[in-house]
């Protein structure tokens, strides 16, 4: 039955869907840009590359979009204690979607001369942008505060995400792209792969010591014997992955597929650590979600609209993915 005690759980649960959907389809654009080989003799490989995310990575955003504004709407409260706190680190993330957007536009129409400084520009907006993301997600989690030993862990979770992002950035590569393109991706993805565990692995450390609450939570008889299935089953698909990679590419090009389809069990398995660390807060220690929920009939009237919205989204999102499916070739623009 939907009332003010369901309402606040069902956008809650449409938010971080919403979140998990843009860090997995805007991840690996962001990562493929942060990969972009910047020799003068790569400018192929380049094309290449942001041809395979040319049909997607706007579309990708929107689930940004679509997340932020459930917020505002259905948890104003946290909405504006997050972005008040944010503020630096929110600027840098939307500058480095400007430059992506204008960088990626730009550089098909641009005169050779200048291609290359664009092509540098869109590796910049996106290492910004996933910069920001990981500082304000080791901001989540330290409660917003920016005690030097915040600020340490805000840095270590803005380079464990920078490097998940390229991660699933490499992975997507491999499934898009042949031969030689493929060969570096495979090893890209084998560093990144290996860079991210040690990354998973110190932050799993360090949330528990400074959160006694999550501490609790994961450590708690019998409840353990059956939530450390998570951290293990992650553990499990990034050495199953190293074991993959090591043995691509295959004849046919078989289980191209494969290693971006574990890199995305990781990304869900480490945001439902993630969602159970602190749900019912949608503000740590600050705010549960029925403390910063709009009032009943708003989250009604909203959710009718989530509805029809969110169905019509992922609907687009798929058709574009099948239209688009196969190797990529070169962008070209007419």
């Amino acid at each position: 039955m939907i009332n003010e005690e369901t309402l606040p759980i069902i956008f809650i649960g449409l938010m971080g869907l919403s979140v998990l959907i843009y860090a997995i389809l805007d991840g690996y654009d962001l990562g493929v840009g942060i990969l972009l080989p910047m020799g003068a003799d790569q400018e192929n490989d380049r094309d290449i590359m942001i041809a395979s995310i040319g049909p997607f990575w706007d579309a990708n955003e929107t689930w940004l979009v679509l997340a932020v504004g459930l917020m505002l709407i259905a948890f104003p409260a946290a909405h504006s204690l997050a972005f008040y706190h944010l503020y630096i680190p929110v600027f840098i993330l939307l500058v480095g979607l400007i430059v992506r957007g204008v960088s990626f536009d730009f550089r098909a129409k641009a005169a050779v001369d200048f291609k290359h400084t664009w092509d540098w520009l869109f590796k910049l907006g996106s290492l910004l942008t996933t910069l920001a993301q990981g500082f304000m997600l080791g901001q989540f989690v330290m409660g917003f505060s920016y005690t030097p030993a915040s600020i340490a862990f805000c840095l270590l979770s803005a380079f464990g995400v920078t490097v998940a992002y390229s991660y699933l950035g490499a992975a997507w590569l491999i499934m898009k792209t042949e031969d030689e393109l493929q060969s570096k991706s495979i090893r890209w993805a084998l560093w990144c792969g290996r860079l991210a565990l040690i990354g998973v692995i110190a932050v799993s450390i360090v949330n528990p010591m400074i959160n006694s609450e999550v501490y609790s939570r994961w450590f708690a008889m019998p409840l353990v014997m059956f939530v450390l299935l998570i951290p293990t089953v992650c553990f499990l698909a990034f050495v199953w992955n190293d074991l993959l990679l090591r043995r691509l590419p295959k004849p046919n090009d078989r289980y191209c597929y494969g290693p971006f389809l574990l890199v995305v069990v990781i990304f869900t398995l480490c945001f439902i650590g993630l969602a159970f660390s602190f749900f019912p807060y949608i503000i740590p220690n600050e705010l549960t979600v029925w403390e910063a929920a709009s009032d009943v009939e708003t989250l009604k009237v909203i959710f009718y609209g989530a509805v029809v919205v969110i169905p019509i989204i992922l609907m687009y999102t798929i058709f574009a993915y099948r239209v688009f499916h196969g190797k990529a070739t070169s962008l070209r623009y007419h």
